[in-house]
């Protein structure tokens, strides 16, 4: 070969390489991973709360009232939470985008129509809609993620069936908080600016486990054997209703994507949200912080309301039967607040119109169940309970909340352990409060303290004043 020509082909095999290098790293580019593209934003983000609080920090949101203090700070603007945002007549936005746009825009399982919840969590973390590629990689990351150690293992198989399955589940996420990134870091004394970091490390391990700690519980307490491996070439939705032993419900599969995507975020102020956020300030880890959230979830007045939905219908089914007419149905109502009790599912502390969530979920019980007698009698309820209400005067909002319904699919596909449903649903709320944790550590958010009143003192302060 002359050397002329030994130039030209080492030429063309130079050129050849770098265009396969080029397009190397023009994929690796699409695959930046959600650490690495939050790393990108915090800076942006810092200098965005400076000049929001150099404009606008002296302004006022408006006078505070006695009566929110006494009533339990409803309505009281006091929080920051970049997740969401819930608007009265409009409903929740992840990140500016409604539901509808989310089950649009996110990116889906093969043959799936709702939105893979790795998707939601990049885009509560970022604010941006991943690719298929990221959250694929996210899937795969949370997979290799997904054991809990074994002394967790055998506090959950020691605890007795009896124990309630979210007590089960506080106890598990608390003693997470033994491996916790964030607390060794802190004992080695780990700058302020570099908090993010770890925290992100023990947020993403755990929504990871997740899965594991609820399939155990789930499994131990209703008697259902052995907890299977977590599949990493699987998403997150269908690991979770496998370790439930679901996963050959494809439809359920679908509905757990719905399901986590829609309960995941519903801005600051519910109590497991605030609950993890206010922990979280004292620098507690992450685990210890969620496992608080969870207790706030357990109280029946925050996650255990679908469970009581659910009740409220078969009940009515038992005594009404089933395809009973309006009248029958209108009748059953107003005896339930004549015996002095509520309509179930119905009201909502901020919402003025019917929940999206419940939307959401009717669509889907629309297309995957729609002669389900306990769905159609939902949809007979949804017809009659908010004229009744409005009549009784008894609610502002009249309409139905997400917890309207979720009782009623999950017990179409047959998991009808209601004690357990709250369960699910923490598994959806760590999604947002571990998204919010991350950026509290990231800009530096303080120890939250507000300032407290005596009854006494607030009478003392007005006094003889108009």
């Amino acid at each position: 070969m002359s050397a002329a020509i030994f130039r030209s082909v080492a030429k063309q095999s130079r050129s050849s390489a770098w265009a396969r290098s080029a397009r190397f790293a023009s994929t690796a580019a699409k695959q930046q991973t959600l650490k690495e593209r939050l790393a990108e934003l915090i800076p942006q983000e810092l200098e965005q709360v400076k000049a929001v609080r150099a404009e606008h920090g002296k302004k006022s949101f408006g006078p505070v009232l006695v009566d929110q203090l006494y009533g339990g700070m409803r309505g009281l603007p006091a929080l920051i939470w970049d997740g969401s945002v819930l608007d009265a007549d409009e409903g929740i936005r992840f990140r500016g985008k409604t539901i509808t746009e989310c089950q649009e825009l996110l990116p889906k399982a093969p043959g799936g129509s709702e939105p893979l919840p790795e998707g939601l969590f990049w885009l509560l973390v970022t604010g941006e809609i991943p690719t298929q590629e990221q959250v694929d990689a996210l899937s795969k990351d949370w997979a290799a993620r997904a054991a809990i150690p074994e002394f967790v293992e055998e506090l959950l198989d020691r605890c007795p069936p009896t124990l309630h399955p979210m007590s089960q589940f506080s106890l598990a996420v608390t003693a997470l908080n033994h491996d916790s990134t964030f607390a060794k870091a802190y004992s080695q004394g780990i700058s302020k600016k570099e908090y993010w970091g770890p925290v992100f490390e023990d947020c993403m391990d755990l929504i990871a486990k997740l899965p594991n700690i609820a399939g155990r519980i789930y499994r131990n307490v209703y008697g259902q054997g052995k907890v299977p491996a977590i599949d990493a070439t699987k998403d997150y939705s269908w690991n979770l209703a496998n370790v439930l032993g679901f996963a050959e419900k494809s439809d359920f599969v679908e509905l757990l994507r719905l399901y986590i995507t829609i309960h995941s975020d519903h801005e600051g102020g519910n109590v497991s949200a605030h609950t993890g956020k206010l922990v979280g300030s004292a620098l507690s880890d992450p685990f210890l912080a969620f496992g608080a959230s969870l207790n706030g979830l357990a109280g029946p007045l925050h996650g255990l309301a679908n469970q009581e939905v659910l009740l409220w219908l078969r009940k009515m089914q038992s005594k009404i039967g089933v395809d009973a007419s309006d009248e029958t149905v209108k009748e059953y109502v107003w005896s339930t607040l004549k015996g002095g009790q509520v309509v179930p599912g119905y009201g909502h502390a901020v919402l003025r119109k019917t929940d999206p969530r419940y939307s959401a979920q009717r669509e889907f019980a629309l297309k995957h169940l729609p002669e389900d007698p306990l769905f159609k009698l939902v949809g007979q309820v949804y017809n009659i309970v908010p004229g009744v209400l409005l009549e009784a005067g008894k609610a502002k909002n009249p309409w139905p909340n997400v917890d309207a319904h979720s009782g009623v699919l999950l017990t179409y596909y047959g998991l009808d352990q209601m004690n357990f449903y709250t369960v699910l649903f923490g598994v959806s709320r760590a999604f947002g409060v571990a998204a919010q944790l991350i950026w509290d550590r990231a800009l530096g958010a303080p120890l939250e303290r507000p300032k407290s009143y005596s009854t006494a003192h607030i009478k003392k302060m007005f006094d003889g004043k108009n």
